[in-house]
């Protein structure tokens, strides 16, 4: 049998769809690969818990298991180097959300600024643990297989050529790339990426139900599936090579 890779979108705190979905996926090997394209903290209320079951997961599963570095693993490491108030502050970056999975407290409301007590754990990420701090600097920026490569953004063109990831000039523009170029123009070995939800890119070069734009977005040779989870949307895993779209909604 043909080893297999699952993709697995931004989960951003949300395991009732991470659970859903990787109940929705076949009985994986010791030849399958499951690659996670980062995002696992942030918005959604269980930051904490799927932190703990992705660092885990390779415990019980016979399948090999990647863990790439989101943007938002990325923006909490500087917060907890030299502080990044810009990040945390937005509500909209479900910061305090993370906070309270870790410390407790509920679920904050639509806009709701962390309370005083919060302000310090929240501006510099002290809240969490030193292996999970540790976790976050030690996943890689990509991943390279027969059937694809993996980031959480995409790559930048340099020189008028797209660029393989291991040449990029700073790798932090694989985690935070977000360049209609990259979409609609990249050729090459397949790409799978996840950061910009598929809702924002263009449905009419998407070639997987493009009259749904929330749906997995494929392109000519690059494959979106930030499919909204954590944004009221859900969590979407793509297998390669058959091209099978699992979704926990």
């Amino acid at each position: 049998m043909t080893a297999r890779t699952f993709a697995i979108g931004d989960i951003h705190g949300e395991t009732s769809h991470l659970f859903k979905l990787m109940g929705c996926l076949p009985k994986l090997t010791a030849q399958d690969t499951l690659v996670f394209v980062g995002d696992y903290i942030d918005r959604g209320p269980n930051s904490a818990e799927v932190v703990h079951y992705v660092r885990t997961l390779h415990t019980r599963t016979d399948a090999k298991i990647v863990c790439l570095r989101g943007n938002h693993e990325d923006a909490w490491l500087r917060v907890c180097e030299r502080g990044w108030d810009e990040f945390v502050t937005p509500p909209g970056n479900g910061c305090l959300a993370a906070l309270r999975s870790y410390l407790g407290g509920a679920f904050p409301k639509e806009g709701e600024l962390p309370t005083k007590q919060e302000g310090m754990p929240l501006t510099t990420g002290s809240f969490f643990p030193d292996e999970v701090v540790d976790w976050f600097r030690a996943l890689p920026y990509w991943y390279e297989d027969d059937h694809a490569i993996y980031v959480h953004a995409g790559v930048p063109r340099i020189g008028g050529d797209f660029v393989h990831p291991s040449a990029a000039p700073d790798p932090q523009v694989l985690l935070w790339l977000r360049d209609a170029d990259f979409f609609q123009n990249y050729r090459g070995k397949m790409i799978v990426f996840g950061h910009t939800r598929t809702e924002y890119l263009p449905p009419e070069l998407s070639g997987y139900t493009p009259e749904d734009p929330t749906d997995l977005w494929a392109g000519e040779n690059c494959v979106g599936i930030d499919t909204g989870c954590g944004n009221g949307g859900f969590l979407t895993a793509l297998e390669l090579p058959a091209m099978n779209v699992y979704e926990s909604r």
